[in-house]
């Protein structure tokens, strides 16, 4: 197993609440100075305040940048360890992606290389697949054309290319959240703050340093850029060519997103559910509502074109959703009409079509596309949610890791730690407060009309809701959600969070409740608060952190995992190249990268025939006669088979959650070891096979060859069957 190990030698007029909702902020990354430049007040003290602010901005893009690229140095000695261990250290389905990069750099051309990924059959034996479809792998396709193109390749290795841009688009993330906060509070103080916390919640926030190629990492610093682009859009008092300039960075950013991560369709269903809810409490006008939905449509649309028509984005349930939404709410024109409870009865009414409509639309469309590609993920949802079978193999895979668990409670003592949590929690409810009232208020009204046209027309008494905050509440809310059902979620939520945080201690409706409810209200008190408490809170997260981070930063480890190099040497030399290997998907995807030979299966789910190939060739870990082993995988074409330890007696997973666990219960034979059986339940008729292989029984022997082993694996050459008729005897000679 892959192992870090100490390295030898080393050590390791007074604001009311309600006026503070009132939509009169400028339109950009505005302070009291920098505000002044966008109207035309090019002041010395404005451009000097400004520039400040982007620079700090940049700052700490930078410095999280290094942070996370020193930690990925310093746990893996990576600019000290060989070639195949560098590659070894891209663990699991993260090895497989930049293998796609790799293969991009060895092809005799770009326009060779771009022909071997739309028809690859190394990936999968015995099928010919289209990569740039399947998979969203075209970041790695634009990394290594830029690394052919530019003058750098006699001074940086690519995989420090690779790495290292994956490294800055951490900074972009954090540039971006800064962004947010800024345009949220008006001061840049929020984004310092914002950026600070990030940093320090870093286990909490990103995993860039150790899954670099996952494609979170690509997708999430554009989701950010998204959100900042809406937020600008949200903000009044925005020229026609700045709508326009906001809309094509909507697109451009949910392009981005989209292309570089298969779960976009679920990120963007929950934002769809976002914008809807705005809608419904007339938060946002017709126009924006529409607008914020065909950038979503659009950006989804153009990675169908690029995806070679994938028929999961035309089947996805955003889609759907989006036309139901449309649809409906053009077909209901008296919707926003009508008294508090003739507005509740329409909106239930609304809400209710709405999602038959998308249910309907998503079953005709993935019927007349034949779409099953993505029937794990909802089979994983009812699993989870024990609305369907909790047997079923495809969702006990994810049920049984933590990362697809709910959030543990020691995220929150974490978050609580730094500071972070208290502010959140306390800016969330009032601002949840506010918008409740808000959206009462605006559904009692009796005339019909968009936002758009009572803005002027209300009472003094009546309290807008700023949309930008509107929108940014909600967003923190339902990711929220999001990331407590499912742990790995939260790295959509925490960066978020530390923005919104950030906005309620720099902000002024935090402090003008408190000091209304202090009667000692005053604009100069205000101020000096809203500037004073974010740098006392800087200062001491500094005076906490610091010296923690640089004794994380001084700890020199190095990356130690002897027996998967001795396997991959020995594949790389001892195997033909076209060879055949069967594993674990996580296995086989460093196969792939380090050696370049051809796999029965892959940790790239989101294919249904590939999901019960796996299934099958996973049977060598199952009770299961060497005959049926052999013949499964014969049929998906393997001539090796590798057999890890830690698979076959594995005890990191409780019982009933061990992946020979899974295979009993989903061929119907007891579990091993001391507990319950379901009923229904028998014993296997044949001993487990990755155990029974290696007494070398005269069964076993007349199919598989050891061929290799040391501690960790043992590898099988799959033998061929020999065929007794003489008529059929030419036949093994045609198979692979």
């Amino acid at each position: 197993m892959t192992a870090l190990r100490q390295r030898k030698g080393s050590k390791g007029k007074e604001p009311s609440l309600g006026s503070e909702f009132q939509p009169q902020q400028s339109n950009c990354c505005t302070d009291h100075h920098s505000e002044k430049i966008l109207y035309g007040d090019w002041s010395w003290g404005a451009i000097i305040w400004t520039s400040v602010g982007w620079s700090v901005s940049v700052g700490l893009g930078l410095l999280c940048c290094i942070y996370v690229a020193t930690l990925h140095e310093n746990d893996l000695w990576f600019s000290n360890i060989k070639e195949v261990e560098r590659e070894i250290s891209f663990r699991t389905e993260c090895g497989l992606y930049y293998s796609y990069y790799k293969q991009m750099l060895q092809a005799p051309s770009i326009q060779e290389g771009l022909s071997d990924l739309i028809h690859d059959n190394l990936t999968e034996s015995k099928r010919t697949i289209n990569l740039l479809q399947r998979m969203n792998i075209y970041q790695e396709v634009f990394l290594s054309i830029l690394y052919r193109l530019l003058p750098i390749q006699a001074y940086l290795e690519p995989v420090y290319f690779y790495i290292y841009t994956v490294f800055s688009l951490q900074a972009v993330y954090v540039i971006a959240l800064y962004l947010t906060a800024w345009l949220l509070s008006g001061t840049w103080l929020a984004g310092a703050l914002t950026g600070v916390w990030y940093i320090l919640n870093r286990v909490d926030t990103t995993r860039v340093e150790f899954t670099i190629s996952l494609r979170e990492n690509w997708s999430l610093p554009f989701l950010a850029l998204q959100v900042t682009a809406i937020t600008c859009y949200l903000r009044p008092h925005l020229t026609a060519l700045q709508q326009k300039v906001m809309v094509w960075l909507m697109y451009v950013t949910t392009f981005c997103f989209c292309l570089t991560w298969q779960f976009n369709q679920f990120i963007l269903l929950v934002q769809a559910l976002l914008i809807y809810t705005m809608d419904c409490v007339d938060l946002l006008t017709t126009t924006q509502v529409t607008t914020l939905y065909l950038v979503q449509v659009s950006g989804l649309l153009s990675v169908w074109l690029l995806q070679f028509c994938n028929a999961m984005i035309l089947g996805s349930l955003v889609l759907s959703f989006i036309v139901a939404a449309l649809f409906i709410r053009h077909c209901q024109s008296g919707l926003k009409t009508g008294s508090l409870v003739v507005r509740l009865a329409k909106l239930l009414l609304h809400t209710i079509l709405v999602l038959l409509l998308t249910v309907t639309i998503n079953y005709l469309a993935k019927k007349a596309l034949q779409l099953r590609s993505d029937e794990h993920i909802f089979k994983f949802i009812k699993s989870k949610f024990a609305l369907g079978p909790t047997r079923d193999f495809d969702a006990s895979l994810y049920l049984c890791e933590d990362a697809f668990g709910l959030l543990p409670l020691d995220t929150l003592e974490r978050l609580a730690g730094t500071l972070l949590l208290y502010p959140y929690i306390l800016t969330s409810l009032l601002l949840i407060g506010v918008l409740v009232m808000v959206a009462l208020q605006n559904l009692s009204r009796h005339k019909g009309g968009s936002s758009e046209e009572r803005k002027g027309a209300g009472d003094g008494k009546l309290v807008a809701f700023r949309q930008d905050v509107a929108y940014n509440l909600l967003h923190t809310l339902f990711y929220g959600l999001l990331a407590f059902s499912t742990m790995r979620m939260k790295y959509i939520w925490t960066g978020h969070m530390c923005a919104v945080a950030a906005y309620g201690v720099c902000g002024i409706e935090l402090w003008t409740l408190i000091f209304n409810a202090l009667r000692c209200n005053s604009k100069v008190l205000l101020r000096l608060v809203r500037y004073a408490v974010p740098l006392v809170m800087i200062g001491f997260l500094y005076y906490k952190f610091w010296p923690k981070l640089m004794e994380e930063l001084s700890e020199l480890r190095e990356f130690y995992d002897p027996d998967t190099v001795e396997l991959m040497t020995w594949i790389s030399t001892k195997t033909p190249k076209r060879a055949v290997f069967a594993g674990s998907m996580q296995l086989l995807a460093g196969i792939k990268l380090c050696t370049g030979r051809v796999l029965t299966n892959h940790p790239h789910y989101e294919d249904r025939e590939l999901r019960e190939r796996t299934k099958q060739v996973y049977q060598v870990y199952a009770r299961r006669s060497p005959e049926e082993v052999h013949d499964i995988l014969r049929a998906a074409g393997a001539d090796y088979v590798v057999l890890e330890n830690s698979i076959c007696y594995e005890r990191r997973h409780r019982r009933g959650c061990r992946l020979r666990d899974l295979l009993d219960l989903a061929n119907g034979h007891i579990m091993d070891g001391p507990g319950e059986n379901d009923p229904d339940l028998a014993p296997a008729a044949h001993p487990r096979f990755c155990e029974a292989i290696k007494t070398d029984s005269a069964a076993h022997a007349a199919l598989f060859t050891r061929t290799f082993q040391n501690k960790t694996f043992h590898v099988y050459r799959v033998k061929k069957k020999r065929k007794k008729n003489a008529k059929s005897s030419a036949e093994p000679n045609l198979s692979q």
